[in-house]
């Protein structure tokens, strides 16, 4: 298991770069991950994405299905890759602090 340091705060990760823990999550993840992902900004379009995937783990305790995003948040596929240009699994998941998607590449 690998740990990343960042901004005094320590997460423990997989191998693919993900939180371990859910709970861990914390603003500063999100500024470590929009770095590593080239992102610029988190603007509210983002956050709406994941504050979605937030609540959805919290309730459901997986990602959801990436139609469903689309469809609760509004933005098609393409502009959730235009956000999140690894992807809704891959950077957002990851971004949200959610363990790697089954069947996630």
């Amino acid at each position: 298991m690998a740990t990343v340091e960042f901004k005094g705060n320590s997460f423990e990760v997989d191998e693919d770069g993900f939180l371990q823990r859910f709970e861990d999550w914390n603003p500063d993840w999100v500024e470590y991950v929009k770095e590593t992902e080239g992102i610029k900004e988190i603007t509210d379009e983002h956050q709406k994405v994941l504050d979605f995937l937030q609540d959805y783990y919290k309730k459901n305790g997986i990602a959801p299905m990436v139609r469903i995003l689309s469809k609760v948040t509004g933005y098609k596929l393409k502009h959730i890759y235009e956000l999140f240009p690894s992807g809704p699994g891959k950077g957002a998941c990851k971004m949200a602090g959610l363990p790697k998607p089954t069947g996630c590449v």
